[in-house]
């Protein structure tokens, strides 16, 4: 596989998902299901393989790649859905797949022909709403591994791919986890009462991707875009005076929007989900612009400038009868950005976004070396056992 196969975002990785189910290829997607120790990814990663080859997407640092490939021949071949290990912590491992790179984990994948069981996950997860993919594992006596079904939080409902309500599963005992982990878009094992019989289910918690909406349209804005469409974020640019094209100027944006400042509130879609940058360059625009995404309760509100310019600002608007509390303001983040020293367009970008998503993970930005315990959030889920199965 390529380097730009290897690294796409994803979103990108998603979207090739539903471009291939309406193709007529036989893919195979391989998803880490569990990890033992440390790995590069996390449980939820996912690689598709194609009949030519090559793979789009990741799920190690290259280690496995190539494996992971002929492995996808096999499954392609026969059809069946298989979960394979890979013991990373042994050092005989290194004479097997020529590796030594130091993953130092157990790392469970599970590869399965892609096929139209996959569709409500991404037709979901393009639609903005958060879905749990829920896979078996180890069905026991009534399951066969692989067979799926999707859990809806935003309705509380356990369907079949076909969209017809799911019988037979522990709904009780899986709908905690599910929402869970589709809320925070995580995944993990789960292992559920079925009777006499244990079922182990794989639950990937899809979340619609976090929009970050840009407002300006000076060419310092394309790099930041640029950046968060690679970092998975869902990226609109809003321009207010519609002289340049917003569209071949900014390629990377998913949409862009030609709106004037006073009825930003109205013209977009603003909520919980969405972190802004406003970086128009024009003091109006920028308070008008501020104070719909205050008004409107944004969880980021990112203001390019110096500090002394958002004073102003806070003046202006006492001026014209407003005040926002502490807890108001403690959404808004000027100078934009983290102090990662660069100055050059991609420098800055870098420090934008960087200082989203940060506050999108909901993290304190500091040196890894730093921090007590393992990189990755681990994610630890339990069925109610005592649920009763339906």
């Amino acid at each position: 596989m390529t380097q730009s196969n290897w690294s796409v975002p994803e979103t990108e990785v998603v979207q090739q998902i539903r471009d291939r189910l309406d193709g007529d290829r036989t893919d195979v997607l391989a998803t880490i299901v569990d990890v033992e120790g440390n790995a590069y990814r996390r449980p939820g990663a996912k690689m598709l393989l194609d009949e030519g080859g090559s793979g789009v997407g990741s799920i190690t640092a290259g280690c496995l790649e190539d494996e992971l490939l002929a492995v996808g021949d096999r499954v392609r071949e026969t059809g069946e859905t298989e979960l394979v290990t890979y013991d990373l912590m042994n050092d005989d491992d290194e004479d097997v797949w020529g590796l030594g790179v130091g993953c130092n984990g157990v790392i469970e994948v599970l590869l399965e022909p892609l096929t139209e069981t996959y569709r409500p996950a991404v037709e979901a997860f393009f639609g903005g709403r958060d879905v749990a993919v829920v896979t078996v594992l180890d069905g026991g006596e009534r399951f066969e591994r692989g067979d799926r079904v999707y859990y809806y939080p935003d309705e509380g409902t356990l369907e079949s791919p076909d969209g017809s309500e799911a019988t037979g599963w522990p709904v009780d005992a899986l709908s905690g986890p599910a929402a869970e982990l589709a809320a925070r878009g995580k995944a993990g094992t789960v292992s559920l009462p079925d009777g006499a019989d244990e079922l182990t289910v794989f639950v990937d918690g899809l979340a619609a991707p976090d929009e970050l909406v840009v407002f300006g349209t000076g060419h310092d804005v394309r790099p930041v875009t640029e950046l968060a469409s690679k970092n998975d974020f869902r990226v609109t640019v809003v321009g207010f005076r519609g002289a340049v094209d917003l569209d071949e100027r900014f390629p990377d944006a998913d949409r862009t929007v030609t709106t004037s400042p006073a009825t930003v509130g109205d013209d977009l879609d603003l909520d919980e989900r969405t972190y802004a940058v406003v970086m128009t360059h024009n003091f109006v625009d920028d308070q008008l612009t501020v104070e719909s995404l205050l008004d409107a309760g944004v969880p980021y509100v990112g203001v390019m400038g110096p500090r002394e310019r958002f004073d102003r600002m806070l003046d202006a608007f006492e001026d014209d009868g407003r005040r926002f509390g502490e807890e108001t303001l403690s959404s808004v983040y000027t100078p934009v950005g983290l102090d990662l020293g660069g100055g050059s367009p991609f420098q800055i970008a870098h420090s934008i976004v960087a200082e989203v998503l940060a506050v999108s993970n909901e993290r304190t930005p500091r040196h890894l070396k730093r921090r007590e315990g393992p990189i990755h959030e681990r994610v630890d889920v339990e069925s109610d056992a005592d649920a009763p199965a339906q």
